[in-house]
């Protein structure tokens, strides 16, 4: 009996194995308690919390999760299901600061000040960026199969640049040489 249960042990191992190799992942779980602790207070508040979370084995339970389910979804899938659409971050800009939130394709920024906002979304199926303000979406971006870009550029121009930084440069250059112009 007992050389059975060991036989159906050391072959559920070995599934396992085979299942879950290669899936290294994100640890998007692990990675966001970690996240958070680290923002907790100072070193020493952190710490405290740290600990505390061993004993409680939030961290173990997290890391375990990321181990056998998510991070196996997102291999599979290519999706991890703890991606971090919703999450707000604060960013201290030029002309203020701002909230980005992380939605499921792209991006909501919200300028604190004056409280205008401003979404940066991905079409997969276009492979576009686009930005959408006031109700108005304009394209930005396209993403071209052949390693190239087509950029949108303001009066209905647009260019084509290459994926490196030569073609980041060339963008750079005609933008801010627009921007000269207009001012």
């Amino acid at each position: 009996m007992k050389r059975n249960q060991l036989s159906l042990m050391l072959a559920c191992t070995l599934c396992c194995c085979i299942l879950f190799s290669s899936c290294i992942g994100s640890f998007a779980l692990f990675n966001k308690v970690k996240t958070w602790n680290q923002g907790v207070g100072n070193k020493f508040v952190n710490e405290l919390v740290f600990v505390a979370l061993h004993i409680i084995p939030v961290y173990e339970v997290a890391y375990l999760a990321d181990i056998l389910v998510i991070n196996s979804i997102e291999f599979w899938s290519g999706e991890n299901p703890v991606a971090s659409a919703g999450e707000v971050k604060k960013v201290k800009g030029e002309n203020g600061d701002y909230l980005v939130e992380t939605l499921e394709n792209g991006y909501s920024v919200t300028n604190e000040d004056n409280n205008k906002s401003m979404e940066l979304l991905y079409n997969k199926e276009a492979n576009t960026w686009s930005v959408v303000s006031d109700g108005a979406s304009s394209d930005l971006i396209k993403i071209n199969e052949d390693g190239t870009a087509l950029l949108y550029l303001p009066g209905g121009n647009s260019m084509h640049v290459t994926l490196d930084a030569q073609g980041v440069l060339a963008a750079r250059e005609m933008t801010m040489s627009r921007l000269t112009v207009q001012h």
